[in-house]
């Protein structure tokens, strides 16, 4: 299958979404894209929300219908993460698996923590820079448990199946042995990046360990299942929209919501950021 984003208004304002389309048909990166490119080799599509080195907070809206990614708002002004020296903005390809969901009214076993209600999270560290509403495919290599706010958020290590390294890597004991410090970085990146915004150190379970491919592979059955009760309508979706445009089996399809989408624009240049998004950050014990 092919897929390619279609923008809708310029980067960085309130008007900006990417839909991700198949084949050119509008579709759901939430609910209309398998989970597994190729299930019998363990190869997942990751939807990439915000690429390596970028400051925007972008994610599929689960609100709205077909889902695009759009900037995150607050107090109607759009949100940019900081930059906590030494990083800059985001230090991994950050997206999500499609078809997963964290259920905001199950708790962990382990964690004892609810689900924060969004797409699985995931953090791909192959050395190419993706693009919003990118679909890549990945392998899995591990998980953290961030503990965000009383709820599990998830965090699954991946790589992008045609990077350099992808032979190399097939558990987390690898990222370690090939990508010294990365898994560290990883982890004081999650645990610091709100400070700048007046918001006290993020916490882990598991003591910021992270988990092995194999517990990974569980959090995502999970949270497939957890997907398919709400997408079946097993499960009470409350705001979330799950329109879909390629699952005719689902009582949400609705093949039609392809043709509201607006066609995409033409030369659409990023509108400017405040200069203050390009600051440094200093936070004692951020030293990764």
């Amino acid at each position: 299958m092919v897929y390619t984003a279609r923008q809708i208004g310029a980067k960085n304002t309130l008007d900006y979404k990417v839909y991700v389309e198949q084949d050119g048909k509008p579709i759901s990166p939430f609910h209309d894209i398998p989970l597994y490119a190729d299930e019998s080799k363990k190869i997942l599509n990751f939807v990439v929300e915000i690429p390596r080195w970028s400051n925007a907070k972008l994610e599929i809206s689960k609100e709205q219908k077909l889902n695009p990614i759009i900037q995150d708002t607050k107090k109607g002004k759009l949100r940019f993460v900081r930059n906590v020296f030494p990083h800059h903005g985001y230090i991994h390809n950050y997206g999500a698996f499609p078809q997963t969901w964290e259920d905001p009214n199950q708790s962990h076993p382990e964690t004892k923590a609810k689900g924060d209600n969004d797409p699985l999270d995931v953090c791909e560290i192959g050395e190419a820079v993706g693009y919003t509403g990118q679909v890549k495919q990945v392998k899995v290599l591990g998980v953290m448990a961030l503990l965000d706010e009383g709820e599990t958020d998830w965090k699954v290590i991946v790589i992008d199946i045609n990077d350099p390294l992808a032979p190399k890597l097939n558990d987390i004991e690898d990222v370690e042995r090939h990508l010294p410090g990365l898994l560290r970085a990883t982890n004081e990146w999650f645990r610091v990046y709100k400070i700048p915004d007046g918001k006290p150190e993020n916490q882990f379970a598991f003591s910021g360990e992270a988990k092995n491919k194999k517990y990974a592979e569980e959090v995502i059955r999970e949270t497939n299942e957890a997907w398919e009760n709400l997408i079946q309508g097993k499960t009470q979706p409350d705001e979330i929209s799950l329109t879909s445009t390629a699952l005719p089996n689902v009582a949400s399809y609705e093949e039609a919501a392809a043709k509201e989408v607006p066609a995409g624009g033409e030369d659409l240049r990023d509108a400017p950021i405040d200069k203050s998004i390009d600051k440094w950050f200093f936070i004692s014990g951020a030293s990764a």
